[in-house]
C-alpha cells in the first residue's frame, strides 16, 4: 500500500482542534435478534466525523461497518446510544423525519449502481434533482464525474464504471452535506475502481460535501484525511494521513 504517511490517534486529536464536527456518535450499540440469539453489529462506538472530511472505514466482512453507515445515514437507528448531526438527534427520530433527513442531507452511493434500466443516465439524475430543494442540473451534476458525453446512453449502453459514476452524479446532484459510500468499488475492476474513487474525490474537495468511504481494501485509505478501523463493532484504530493521495497515486 502506498499511503504518503499516516499518524496514529485517537478519535479526538489536538489536530482536529477549530474544526466544526457535524456527526456525533455517542456509545452507539446495534444489537439484532435472530430468534433466540442476539447479535452484537456495534458495541458503544464514539465517533465524531467533521465538515468536509473524506474519512474511510476499514474492517473485514462483519465488523460494524455498513450497519455504523446506516445509522449515519438514517437508514437505521441504534439499540442504545446517541447519535446527532448538526442540531438533528438521527438516534430519537421517526421514520418520517429519518426520511426527510435522508432527502435533505444525504447522498448514498452502493457496490451496486441501482440505475433504472429504462432511463438514460441524465433522466436517472433528474430522478433526485426534481424533488430537492437546491440541486445542481443533471447536467452539470454528471459533468462532475466526467460523464458529459454519455447524458442520454442507458445503463445496458455504459460500462460497469460508467453506470457507478452515474449514480455517483444522482447521488451528488442535490448537493447534499453528506456523501455515504458502502463499497463504491467492490464491483469493479482496479482501473475502473480508481476512475470512481477520482470522481468521490473530486466531488468532496471541489463541493466541499463531508464523504464516508466503507471498504475492506487498506489501500483506499490512502486517499482519506483519515482512516478508521472497525472490529467486531468496535473503533479498534485512528489514523490522520499526513498527505492525502489522489486515486490514481494508489498502489494496489
Amino acid at each position: 500500500m502506498s499511503r504518503g504517511g499516516a499518524t496514529a490517534i485517537t478519535s479526538t486529536n489536538q489536530d482536529d482542534a477549530g474544526l466544526e464536527a457535524i456527526f456525533c456518535a455517542e456509545a452507539i450499540s446495534k444489537i439484532y435478534t435472530m430468534g433466540e440469539v442476539k447479535v452484537h453489529a456495534l458495541r458503544g462506538v464514539d465517533l465524531e466525523l467533521y465538515g468536509g472530511e473524506l474519512v474511510v472505514l476499514l474492517g473485514a466482512s462483519g465488523s460494524g461497518k455498513s450497519t455504523l453507515l446506516n445509522i449515519l445515514g438514517g437508514l437505521d437507528v441504534p439499540t442504545s446510544g446517541s447519535v446527532r448531526y448538526r442540531d438533528h438527534e438521527l438516534s430519537q427520530y421517526g421514520q418520517r423525519e429519518l426520511t426527510r433527513y435522508r432527502l435533505d442531507h444525504v447522498g448514498f452511493i452502493f457496490q451496486f449502481y441501482n440505475l433504472i434500466p429504462s432511463l438514460t443516465a441524465r433522466e436517472n439524475v433528474a430522478l433526485v434533482t426534481e424533488i430537492s430543494k437546491n440541486p445542481m442540473t443533471p447536467e452539470d451534476a454528471l459533468a462532475l464525474v466526467d460523464m458529459q458525453d454519455r447524458l442520454d446512453h442507458f445503463p445496458a449502453q455504459l460500462s460497469g464504471g460508467e453506470q457507478q459514476r452515474v449514480a455517483v452524479a444522482r447521488a451528488i446532484a442535490k448537493r447534499p452535506e453528506v456523501l455515504l459510500c458502502d463499497e463504491p468499488t467492490g464491483a469493479l475492476d482496479v482501473a475502473t475502481g480508481i476512475t470512481v474513487l477520482e470522481a468521490i474525490g473530486k466531488v468532496n474537495s471541489e463541493i466541499g460535501t463531508t464523504t464516508v468511504v466503507i471498504t475492506h481494501n487498506a489501500v483506499i485509505g490512502g486517499m482519506a484525511d483519515r482512516i478508521i478501523t472497525l472490529a467486531d463493532g468496535s473503533i479498534v484504530d485512528v489514523q490522520r494521513n499526513d498527505r492525502k493521495l489522489q486515486a490514481h497515486e494508489l498502489v494496489w
